[in-house]
């Protein structure tokens, strides 16, 4: 009976280091007859090593698994990681939450299958293919081939997948490595679109607009974590553009930006409604522009290479229409 107790005890308590040695105690003070002395320090670690062997090798995870089939099902998605770097505190963290509420749910008597997976998808396994191969664009793509491409890709996902087992096991987690799955695999990927094909049926999608990071190397989207892996500071230009009114489309609007990589999906110009304005025709390009008085000088060095027409307070200009420099959002 004191066996099974021993057993029961570090099943609830291994993965928490600093219960381990008071529980293990109180377990040896309930039955002096029958236990030997415990030494005055522990060697955690150690212990914790031995207590995952004995698990794995009386696979006390599978058997759970096996006791509770009959039992309601209690279903947890595992958000997957990359498959292309080790692990990182945070998997370590997010891992130990999700051990926590499928161990406790388990306790509740549900049936839990728990899969790990492997995110195939996405720039981080481009990214090291790239690198690679030293491609640095599509057409580099389009020389090797898609199928060559993508048969670098698979090759690649697998690489950690020993040492992710390694530490995750070592972190105490029960988790079913054996029968992972990948999101590269068809059955998943089909899954996927099965289930976004119910919720377009009942109404659930509908098409937006989204500001997004985009990489013109890699000519798609970013996610903000993936964008955030190569920042760095640079330089880049300040521009001054204009932008035709509608209705006097010999009138334009001067606006001066130090993000010009915003200008394709740009939908509005500020004027401050206190300031003075300007209407003038420049003579030399023969056209007519509108903006801030006060920062003429910073496009003209000579008065007399413009002529004023109007001026008025910004506050007048609240309301006009423009048009954008861009199309790409003409439909919205």
């Amino acid at each position: 009976m004191l066996g099974l107790n021993k057993i029961i005890l570090f099943l609830l308590i291994a993965p928490s280091r600093l219960l381990l040695i008071p529980l293990t105690l109180f377990l040896a003070f309930s039955d002096m007859d029958s236990v030997h002395p415990l030494p005055l320090s522990l060697n955690l670690p150690e212990e914790e090593l031995r207590i995952i062997d004995f698990w794995r090798k009386s696979k006390i995870f599978e058997t759970s698994l096996q006791q509770s089939l009959d039992k309601p099902r209690f279903t947890f998605y595992d958000g997957p990681p990359f498959a292309t770097g080790l692990p990182h505190y945070g998997h370590l963290l997010t891992g130990t939450i999700k051990d926590i509420i499928t161990r406790y749910a388990h306790q509740r008597g549900f049936n839990v299958e728990r899969r790990f997976g492997w995110d195939c998808h996405g720039l981080p396994v481009e990214y090291e293919v790239d690198k690679q191969l030293g491609i640095t664009g599509p057409n580099d793509v389009k020389r090797i081939g898609i199928k060559a491409y993508n048969e670098s890709c698979r090759s690649l996902v697998m690489k950690y997948s020993d040492q992710w087992e390694v530490i995750v096991e070592r972190l105490g987690r029960w988790i079913d490595f054996e029968n992972d799955y990948k999101t590269m695999y068809p059955s998943f990927m089909e899954s996927v679109w099965w289930v976004f094909r119910q919720l377009y049926d009942k109404g659930l999608v509908y098409r937006g607009i989204k500001v997004m990071p985009y990489s013109t190397a890699c000519t798609t989207p970013l996610s903000n974590f993936e964008a955030g892996q190569n920042y760095k500071d640079t330089q880049d230009p300040s521009i001054i553009i204009s932008f035709p009114l509608e209705g006097q489309p010999d009138v334009e609007l001067i606006a001066w930006t130090t993000t010009p990589w915003t200008l394709p999906s740009n939908l509005a110009l500020c004027v401050n409604p206190d300031k003075e304005y300007i209407k003038f025709e420049d003579i030399n390009k023969k056209r007519k522009f509108i903006m801030m008085e006060s920062r003429l000088s910073m496009i003209f060095k000579d008065p007399n290479e413009y002529n004023v027409i109007e001026k008025f307070k910004g506050g007048k200009m609240e309301g006009l229409v423009y048009v954008p420099l861009f199309t790409y959002f003409e439909q919205f």
